[in-house]
């Protein structure tokens, strides 16, 4: 059932199946976001080493502007992260059922809203780079920050750069020669699930890349409102399940 599959994915009980498959509905929606702004706003908005570096070359330099906007980006990516850790944290303190949702549904209101004004919003400065940087950053940061509080940070959706850290590591134990199986610490043993995971992982950015690139190419902002769809889907059964939840409450007779 479609609202089963929902609440296993953004609900309070958790599973470490649940994880990997929100995980993979992330790094696709991060892959098409992050692959399609770049044809929007010129900047990878969930790269925050090369935001980093960026602005360290800018500094040696004397580059101020482009320093201004990397640090801006970083500042916006930041606070998405905590506000997403907050609005989490918030969520669980009243026993509410969509904590893991709220987030997402938040950054699919965020994305609509980047599809919808995208054209306009580029026009418009934030903090030292224009309003459309600062919302993608922002909203990396919100996804970011969810799927690594809910696995505990097992899982990524947008630092591809650990993810293959991981899986060279994971390849380098399948790779290595166990000379003899009487070490006191036993023979070198590749996590195979884990491997299988982030393939995936990895594999759902870079799908999420290539049509995120197509749509934009194609369509523009408006793009991104399949992507919200996407999230709204995610977060769908926890939020009603609440508002369920809220009504019955509302309904008892004093």
């Amino acid at each position: 059932m479609p609202l089963d599959f929902s609440r296993s994915l953004t609900g309070p009980e958790r599973t470490e199946a649940g994880n990997a498959q929100l995980g993979y509905g992330l790094a696709f929606v991060a892959g098409a976001t992050n692959a399609g702004a770049f044809l929007a706003v010129r900047q990878y908005t969930s790269h925050m080493t090369g935001l980093l570096s960026s602005m360290a070359d800018a500094f040696a330099l004397q580059q101020w502007p482009v320093a201004a906007a990397a640090f801006g980006g970083l500042l916006a990516f930041l606070a998405g992260a905590s506000f997403s850790a907050m609005l989490v944290l918030y969520a669980i303190r009243r026993r509410l059922r969509s904590a893991f949702a709220l987030p997402l549904l938040l950054e699919a209101l965020l994305l609509i809203t980047f599809g919808l004004l995208g054209a306009r919003l580029a026009t418009i400065n934030g903090l030292f780079v224009p309003v459309t940087v600062m919302l993608l950053c922002f909203m990396m940061g919100l996804q970011n920050a969810l799927i690594s509080k809910i696995s505990h940070a097992v899982i990524r959706t947008t630092h591809v750069t650990g993810m293959i850290t991981d899986l060279g590591i994971e390849f380098g134990r399948a790779l290595y020669w166990n000379r003899t199986r009487t070490h006191r610490d036993g023979p070198v043993r590749a996590d195979r699930h884990r491997m299988r995971v982030l393939l995936r992982l990895i594999g759902s950015f870079f799908i999420g890349g290539v049509l995120g690139a197509i749509g934009f190419n194609r369509v523009g902002y408006i793009a991104t409102v399949p992507l919200a769809a996407l999230l709204i889907f995610f977060a769908f059964a926890p939020v009603m399940d609440d508002l369920a939840r809220t009504r019955r409450r509302s309904e008892v007779p004093l």
